[in-house]
């Protein structure tokens, strides 16, 4: 193998890797009390660099369908296809996006979230709060 294509295999590597370390992507998210797969979110960037998730895929039934509890834009809509995550920003200090809201379809709750890409980027730690109280899921990225 030649240097230039040596030079071109390690800069591609390091930017696959660098493409992990973002929540952009495929996720299964892991309900923290039952610990079971509950969903599939795509998170990706909007024109203005801001990230947003919708629901792609149910893995368990809900109940409910729709979005009842839901007192915004998403009332009554169904929860497939929601757009549950909505203008995340990337800090300026380190690996985390901040400064969005999460909405939990279940109870219609919108939290203030974090999210902090772990493992390498197999892993995203969700943090939803409200004031000083905080409620934290670690997705998985779906291959």
């Amino acid at each position: 193998m030649s240097k230039r294509t040596v030079a071109f295999v390690l800069s591609m590597a390091s930017t696959m890797a660098m493409a992990q370390m973002t929540p952009e992507g495929l996720w299964r998210n892991i309900d923290d009390k039952t610990g079971e797969a509950k969903a599939e979110i795509r998170i990706a960037a909007a024109a203005s660099g801001a990230l947003h998730g919708r629901i792609e895929k149910a893995l368990t039934q809900s109940g409910e369908p729709n979005c009842t509890a839901c007192t915004d834009d998403r009332k009554d809509k169904p929860k497939v296809g929601m757009e549950i995550i909505r203008g995340a920003k990337k800090s300026a200090a380190d690996a985390v996006w901040e400064g969005g809201k999460i909405l939990d379809p279940e109870n219609g709750k919108e939290y203030t979230l974090k999210m902090t890409p772990l493992d390498g980027g197999k892993q995203l730690q969700i943090r939803g709060y409200i004031g000083p109280f905080y409620r934290t899921q670690i997705w998985q990225r779906v291959q």
